[in-house]
């Protein structure tokens, strides 16, 4: 400041003094109710706060310029203030400490060692730390930091882990409610017995497993790969081993939250439409409850049963295996010979439970096998890092568990059998690869014929540019073997009615039963919903959605043809009384599982994220399994990229499946869904239609019903009469909850299939309290009885066209 007036250069001092000290705490500038600091790009706010509905104060840092407020760490998370009088200080020897009116410590910082000229600074990552007043670096020469005490939030940079030097261990603990920031009964964190791995406990019973560690993700979590968003890192070492994320582009706000029920959501703010956007979910099916298959068991989520024993292993216990108890796990079909074993060679899985493991890190997979097969207690070998070609070595000892499918983990697990079992598997192939040869050589001139003919008619009917056959992957099936098939379209063949035109049975030349949608031409749908319905359902596989087999396009006709469920639809049971007593309870329950496994697949897990918009019990097909699997996709819509929601000025659904905010303003979203679902998860538990419910005092739709019960402590009453001989009560319970909170008013308050899909595979979780449902309006006397809305449910019109006010 040479040269400078000396005025001017103590104003530019006092600017600065200022404005250090916006995101600071020293001894003689305590923090007082009311005040605050910010971090000095404005990014993190630290004060006192009261969580949703509560008047009590906590000491928090949440993000400053997001609205509503989002705390991220909480100082007195056990201890509250019951009012306004609190004060943060910092001591001389650099300790925070909480004071309530008395001047009593009700919080301290406990740092390590004391300070002569301590402060206490709020930097831009949230990270709240105590260093010496002159330290140029405060994250290395700090003496405590809050993210060494994450609360319920996980913000990149912070570890969960443990330093094996201090003792310190960073985890984290779910706020008991929005209301209560105290910990829950729930905890994320690091395991190191054996080789690490991240665990989610209940009390002390392990819930969930990420699996262990492969060099570039967690075996469990195929999202956690590095991407063009976030890094992440698992460090293992003397001093310390940790996990932690860094996201690239520090301007896009991001954490991830463990909830009051255990589930682990990894968030980003979309600044466009001001919210928090659920980038991914942990847990999101059956397969992700720890050890659900028991040991030497894999869990599929798309298999019904979810759990197989793994080749070479058979059920401990086969009755209770076949009665959905698969907690006894598989033992060996032939007993182990040391070293005269062999491995069985598995790909695409999740690593099992590495607690019970050792591992070294310089040898190689073949040192690894050698090792293995010497020591008899070894079950299992596989490398310690997938990159570049593999590195390292993890050896399992005793019982291998908590392995689930997931074809995209890029780890190989080598699971020791014995080597009879091996021969067995060789000669079968053998045999199987001969008979394949001998077979492919007879019918290989056939085929080539029949698919030369095939290409040549396929490209003589080609429809155009109506629907292209690149859009379609599907085959093309003839109009005269359809119309054979079907009787040439008999109204004895009809086995439904809807939007689209009739449905008719149909049995191909093989003997193949199918179901053939022919468009009509008085149809409410057209050519772009048929092609809506062909582009997107060709594209999707999953248990729990119907199969499109292929679609007949000549001259005027339009048809999908799809596999035939010989239980009809859903409607079809549980609202005719003479049909409903023989839908027992345990069948319900499956089927809203499996609708709502079919939708998360939809929502997340599929390669479109894809909005159904008409998802209602007609659309709800049973194979002769009873299982349930989701239909007709005319009205379906994509969303791609970070959009989350859309809007149209043609409403097209169903009425009483319709959320508000769809059928007023024509705003629809994976929520939407959700509503719908939560109609008939209502519907399935009642019996009773959501639009044609009537009562004697008062003249709410079903959904208003499940309310005033549920609020007055009767749910039970919602349940159909014909299920009180094969109900289970907290099932029934658990259903109505969910549902509940699945047609919320307000969209955002309104659960993810995930979080769906979870709570009702888990009895022991408590779930939140379901608010005020959507059209929660009384329908006048003369309203709930015309016949106009009955005549458009009873001939299950599937189109509804409204116009948004």
């Amino acid at each position: 400041m040479k040269g400078l007036p000396l005025f001017v250069c103590s104003q530019l001092l006092f600017i600065l003094l200022t404005s250090a000290a916006l995101d600071t705490i020293t001894r003689d500038k305590p923090i007082r109710d009311g005040d605050t600091i910010v971090s000095a790009g404005g990014v993190y706010e630290l004060g006192f706060f009261s969580p949703g509905n509560s008047k009590n104060r906590y000491v928090g840092i949440w993000y400053k310029k997001i609205s509503p407020r989002t705390v991220v760490w909480v100082a007195n998370r056990n201890i509250p203030l019951n009012d306004t009088s609190g004060m943060l200080t910092l001591k001389p020897s650099g300790t925070l400490v909480l004071v309530n009116s008395s001047n009593a410590s009700i919080w301290s910082s406990n740092s390590s060692r004391s300070l002569k000229n301590p402060k206490a600074r709020l930097l831009d990552s949230g990270n709240l730390v105590v260093s010496g007043r002159n330290d140029r670096d405060v994250e290395i020469n700090l003496v405590w930091q809050s993210f060494d005490y994450p609360g319920n939030t996980l913000l990149p940079g912070m570890k969960l882990g443990r330093n094996l030097v201090t003792g310190m261990n960073w985890y984290r603990s779910p706020w008991k409610s929005a209301d209560d920031p105290a910990p829950g009964e729930y905890a994320d964190f690091l395991d190191s017995h054996g080789y690490p791995q991240l665990f989610v406990l209940k009390n002390s019973s392990i819930v969930y497993s990420v699996g262990p560690w492969n060099g570039i993700a967690f075996s469990g979590s195929p999202n956690s790969k590095p991407n063009m968003y976030y890094t992440f890192e698992f460090v293992i070492n003397q001093q310390e081993i940790y996990y932690k994320y860094e996201i690239k582009n520090a301007s896009l706000p991001t954490r991830v939250v463990i909830d009051a029920d255990g589930v682990v959501e990894h968030l980003t703010w979309i600044e466009r439409s001001q919210s928090w956007f659920l980038y991914l979910t942990a847990q999101f099916g059956n397969c992700d409850r720890f050890a659900l298959c028991g040991p030497y068991a894999s869990c599929n989520i798309n298999n019904s049963p979810p759990c197989d024993c793994l080749r070479g292993f058979e059920p401990r216990y086969p009755n209770q295996w076949y009665a959905a108890d698969w907690s006894s796990g598989c033992v060996r079909r032939t007993s182990l010979a040391c070293n005269q074993d062999d491995f069985l060679k598995l790909t695409g899985i999740k690593m099992p439970d590495s607690r019970h493991s050792w591992y070294n890190q310089s040898m190689n997979l073949e040192e690894c096998k050698k090792m293995c097969l010497t020591d008899c207690n070894c079950t299992a070998y596989s490398n310690l890092d997938v990159r570049n070609g593999g590195s390292g070595c993890l050896l399992w000892f005793g019982e291998l568990i908590d392995i689930r499918e997931l074809s995209h983990n890029e780890q190989d697990l080598f699971v020791r059998v014995a080597a009879s079992e091996l021969d067995s598997d060789r000669k079968r192939r053998r045999k199987r690869s001969t008979l394949i040869a001998v077979i492919s050589a007879v019918l290989a001139t056939f085929i080539l014929s029949v698919l030369a003919w095939f290409s040549f008619q396929r490209r003589k009917r080609r429809t155009g540019s109506e629907v292209s056959n690149e859009e379609m992957e599907l085959p093309l099936f003839d109009l005269v073997a359809v119309t054979s098939a079907t009787n040439n379209f008999s109204s004895a063949n009809v086995i439904g009615e809807g939007g689209f035109g009739p449905v008719y049975k149909g049995i191909l030349p093989n003997g193949q039963e199918i179901a053939v949608k022919r468009l009509s031409k008085y149809s409410g749908q057209g050519v772009q919903e048929l092609k809506n319905e062909i582009v997107l359902i060709s594209k999707l596989q999953h248990r729990n959605l119907v199969k499109l087999l292929g679609c007949c396009l000549e001259g005027e006709e339009r048809m999908l043809i799809y596999e035939f469920m010989p239980n009809t639809s859903l409607d079809y049971f549980i609202f005719d009384p003479s049909r409903n007593p023989s839908l027992p309870w345990k069948n319900r329950f499956e089927i809203a599982m499996g609708i709502s496994r079919g939708l998360l697949y939809l929502h997340q897990d599929s390669r479109l994220r894809i909005i159904h918009r008409d998802l209602k019990t007609s659309n709800i097909l049973l194979d002769s399994g009873m299982n349930a699997k989701i239909s007709d996709f005319g009205l379906a819509k994509i969303l791609g990229g970070d959009q989350v929601e859309g809007k149209t000025k043609r409403v097209i659904g169903t009425y009483g499946y319709m959320s508000p905010e769809y059928a007023v303003d024509g705003k629809y979203s994976v929520k939407s869904d959700v509503f719908s679902i939560g109609v008939i998860i209502l519907e399935i538990v009642s019996g009773r239609r959501n639009r044609r419910f009537r009562h004697l005092e008062h003249h709410h739709n079903l959904l208003g019903h499940a309310w005033l019960l549920w609020n007055e402590g009767k749910a039970l009453e919602l349940m159909d009469e014909c299920l009180e001989e094969s109900f289970s009560e907290s099932q029934v319970l658990r259903c109505i909850q969910v549902g509940l909170l699945c047609v919320q008013k307000l969209p955002e308050d309104r659960p993810t299939m995930a979080s769906v899909v979870f709570w009702l595979g888990n009895e022991d979780l408590v779930l939140p309290q379901p608010k005020q449902p959507g059209f929660f309006v009384e329908r006048n006397s003369m309203e709930s009885t015309e016949s106009a809305d009955e005549g458009c449910l009873s001939n299950n019109v599937s189109l509804t066209v409204l116009e948004p006010r």
